[in-house]
C-alpha cells in the first residue's frame, strides 16, 4: 500500500527463505491480487526486501512493527517477538524515528515498547512511538490497505502526527487521533465486537432449528435495521483465523488483569468453541454411526479467499469424524491440511474427486464455486445423498428438490 502511494519500502525480517521469495516475487501465503501488486513494486523499485536489518533502521525515518503477536495457553497475547523488535531497533537507533505498532498489541503495549527501546539505545537519540493498528480482512486485505473504512492513529506527539497524516496522504478515510493505548483498545474492541455478532446469530440458529425457522429470515429482517447492520450475521461454524480467537481472548485476559469480568465475551467465546460440535452433533443424529463411512469435507481455510486454516472450525469437525472412524477426503482450492493431518485425511485436487462415492458432504468454508458444482450429477455419484451445510450457503430448497437430504444450521 505504502509503495504503491509512492513511498520507498524496506521490508526486513529474519526468515531467510521469506526474504528470498519475496526478491522473486514469489508469496509465501495465498491473498487476491496481492502477486500483481508485489511485482509491480519490485519492478517500480519502491519495494525492497532485505535482511540487513541495521541498515533499514538505520537508513530509514519510519519503522513499522509487524510481528505476530500469537496466543499464549492462558489467552494473553505473547509479547516476545515485539519486544525481540524494539530491543534490536533501540540498539541501531542513530537519529530520530518514528517506531509505529502495527502489531496487535494490549492497551498499554506503546509504553512497554517505549521501554524497551529505552534500556537498549546506545547514544541520546530521541524518538516516539506511535500505535496504528491494521484493519486488514483476509480475503480481501488489499482492497482494505487502499480503501480503508479508518485510520487510527495513537499519538502524543504533534510531529509524529503530522509525519504519519503525510504518509497517508492520497488515501482517503476518517483519521482518528487519540491516544496510543486507546487506538490499541479499540483494535480489539472492533474484532471483539464482530466477534460477537458471528457468536449471537450462531445462538440465534440453534433456536431456529427448534423453531424450524430459517435464521437467514431473521438475519435479514434485523440486519435492515441501519443500528445493526446485515454484516457478520451468516450463521455457520462459528469464526477462526489468527485475529478473532485470540483477540477475544487477549481482550478478556486484558479485562482480568484490571479486575474487571467481560461476561458477555467470555460467553462469545463459549459459543464459538461449541458451534463446530453443534454441526457434529447433527452428523451423529443423522448417520450413528460413522464408523467406516466417507465423508467429504468441503473447505479447509476458516473463510473463503484465504489459505489460513489457524483455528478453523473446519480441522476441529474433520478430527471429530476421524476420532469416530470415518474416512475423510477433503477439498480446498487454495489451502492444505496440516502436517499432523496429512496421514489421516486424503486431499483431492477437486471437490468431485472427494464427493464420489461420499456417505456425506460437509461444507466447512463458503467459496463461491462450491455453489456452482453440478449437485444434480454428485447425486448420482454418491452412496448417500446427504449435505451437511456449515455455512448455509446453498439453497436448501432446491437442495431437497433435487434429492438430497439437507441440513444447515438454523437453516429449515
Amino acid at each position: 500500500m505504502f509503495a504503491e502511494l509512492g513511498h520507498s519500502v524496506t521490508v526486513i525480517d529474519v526468515d531467510q527463505k521469506k526474504i528470498n521469495g519475496l526478491q522473486k516475487g514469489i508469496l509465501f501465503f495465498y491473498e487476491p491480487g496481492l502477486d500483481t501488486l508485489l511485482t509491480k513494486h519490485l519492478a517500480s523499485g519502491n519495494i525492497t526486501f532485505e535482511m540487513d536489518h541495521q541498515k533499514a533502521i538505520k537508513d530509514n525515518p519510519l519503522i513499522f512493527i509487524c510481528v505476530g503477536t500469537p496466543q499464549n495457553q492462558d489467552g494473553s497475547a505473547n509479547l516476545d517477538f515485539l519486544r525481540e523488535a524494539s530491543e534490536f531497533i533501540g540498539t541501531n537507533l542513530n537519529a530520530y524515528k518514528i517506531i509505529v505498532i502495527k502489531s496487535t498489541v494490549p492497551a498499554g503495549t506503546s509504553k512497554q515498547v517505549k521501554r524497551w527501546i529505552e534500556i537498549t539505545k546506545k547514544d541520546s537519540v530521541s524518538f516516539d512511538v506511535v500505535s496504528n493498528p491494521e484493519f486488514l480482512r483476509e480475503g480481501s486485505a488489499l482492497h482494505d490497505a487502499l480503501y480503508p473504512d479508518r485510520i487510527i492513529l495513537g499519538s502524543e506527539n504533534d510531529q509524529a502526527t503530522a509525519l504519519l497524516q503525510e504518509l497517508y496522504k492520497g488515501i482517503k478515510a476518517p483519521f482518528i487521533v487519540t491516544t496510543p493505548s486507546a487506538a490499541e483498545l479499540i483494535k480489539y474492541t472492533a474484532n471483539s465486537f464482530l466477534a460477537t455478532k458471528i457468536s449471537f446469530i450462531n445462538e440465534i440458529a440453534i433456536l431456529c432449528d427448534k423453531l424450524h425457522i430459517n435464521v437467514q429470515d431473521i438475519a435479514k429482517g434485523v440486519g435492515l435495521d441501519i443500528r445493526i447492520g446485515p454484516l457478520f450475521l451468516d450463521a455457520g461454524i462459528g469464526y477462526g483465523g489468527s485475529c478473532f480467537p485470540k483477540d477475544v481472548l487477549a481482550l478478556i485476559d486484558t479485562a482480568k488483569k484490571n479486575n474487571i469480568d467481560l461476561s458477555i465475551l467470555e460467553k462469545v467465546h463459549a459459543v464459538n468453541e461449541n458451534q463446530p460440535g453443534y454441526l457434529f452433533k447433527k452428523i451423529k443424529t443423522r448417520l450413528i454411526s460413522l464408523s467406516a463411512k466417507k465423508m467429504a469435507v468441503l473447505g479447509l481455510s476458516f473463510k473463503a479467499q484465504t489459505d489460513d486454516i489457524r483455528q478453523s472450525p473446519s480441522l476441529k469437525i474433520i478430527q471429530d469424524l476421524i476420532n469416530e472412524g470415518a474416512m475423510v477426503e477433503v477439498h480446498d482450492p487454495v489451502a492444505k491440511l496440516p502436517g499432523d493431518l496429512m496421514d489421516k485425511v486424503l486431499q483431492k485436487d477437486s471437490p468431485e474427486e472427494a464427493m464420489t462415492n461420499a456417505d456425506a458432504i460437509l461444507i466447512c468454508t463458503d467459496w463461491p464455486h462450491y455453489k456452482n458444482i453440478d449437485w444434480p450429477d454428485i447425486k448420482n455419484k454418491m452412496k448417500s445423498p446427504i449435505v451437511f451445510d456449515g455455512r448455509n450457503m446453498l439453497d436448501a430448497a432446491e437442495m431437497r428438490s433435487i434429492g438430497y437430504i439437507y441440513e444447515g444450521i438454523g437453516y429449515e
